[in-house]
């Protein structure tokens, strides 16, 4: 009998302490410091109204006012990092090669014609900007915007020359860097931890386990930013306004991706999401303002 008081108030004494900080973590946490949130972020610089991950792409997404400007990088022959979504150049230029495997003065322009990843049936259909431009290019032309890389090789070179591009335009403030592979992400964070990493994939997962069990509020959190599949098979789970809550008090932004339609725009505010990326900036910024919905608080 009184081995099974002790338990049942060691439990309801945990499950107390647990909703109380989930609700609270600052009892517990400090909360990380934000240089900048964005509830406007432009997908491969708006993929379904320009050719993606282009110039054009970038400061069309910039002039309609976007917070943040999501882009890959891969590294070229003559370790060039550019800005490119796809290793393999076919998809976007129609050339069976690699980056990797060319210089970035024998890299082809883009097609003229693009399918929209997210967006089915979709085709983007591009001006006269088809170059595929340097990570430096962006840095030069976009100084004061937010840039989220997705580092997609696992590429100790890559790593080491998009963290030196960030020191030397002074945006580590201003930079956000990963991949869905945990291996990368540590790898950037061993780098340089002055930049804020995105969750991996098993950071993901590792992130459900502890908020279904209880034990969230109780581990302290390296990553400053959770970007959330939409539709995936782990989309139900993660979708929690608890768990959006719990997470940006301790000031870690979550980001829905990639949304194209009002409805999951309304859903995932409602749903307390700090920003939602989309391949339609212009159509999200329309949304956002009729909606009253501030660009960044």
């Amino acid at each position: 009998m009184c081995a099974a008081v002790y338990v049942l108030s060691t439990v309801t004494g945990y499950v107390l302490t647990s909703a109380l900080l989930l609700k609270c973590p600052n009892l517990l946490h400090r909360k990380k410091r934000e240089t900048f949130v964005s509830k406007h972020i432009s997908h491969r610089g708006g993929a379904g109204e320009n050719l993606e991950n282009t110039m054009m792409a970038f400061k069309h997404a910039v002039d309609v006012g976007t917070d943040m400007l999501e882009l890959d990088c891969h590294l070229t022959k003559d370790e060039q990092v550019v800005v490119s979504h796809d290793g393999d150049l076919q998809r976007t230029c129609g050339i069976d090669t690699n980056i990797s495997d060319v210089t970035y003065a024998e890299l082809p322009p883009y097609l003229c014609r693009l399918g929209v990843t997210f967006q089915r049936e979709c085709i983007c259909e591009g001006g006269e900007d088809k170059r595929i431009p340097l990570l430096r290019d962006v840095f030069d032309a976009f100084p004061n915007t937010p840039v989220n890389i997705d580092i997609k090789v696992n590429n100790d070179t890559l790593i080491k020359k998009v963290s030196e591009l960030v020191v030397k335009y002074d945006r580590a403030h201003l930079t956000v860097w990963g991949n869905a592979s945990n291996q990368i992400v540590r790898k950037c964070y061993k780098e340089n931890p002055h930049i804020p990493v995105l969750f991996s994939l098993p950071r993901v997962l590792q992130l459900l386990g502890l908020f279904y069990t209880g034990l969230l509020p109780f581990v302290p959190i390296k990553e400053q930013f959770l970007e959330i599949p939409m539709p995936s098979i782990i989309t139900n789970l993660l979708m929690r306004k608890a768990l959006f809550d719990h997470l940006t008090a301790r000031g870690i932004q979550v980001y829905i991706w990639v949304l194209n339609d009002e409805d999951d725009f309304q859903r995932a505010f409602d749903l307390g999401a700090t920003g939602v990326m989309t391949d339609f900036p212009t159509k999200l910024k329309d949304f956002m303002d009729r909606n009253s919905l501030s660009k960044a608080e």
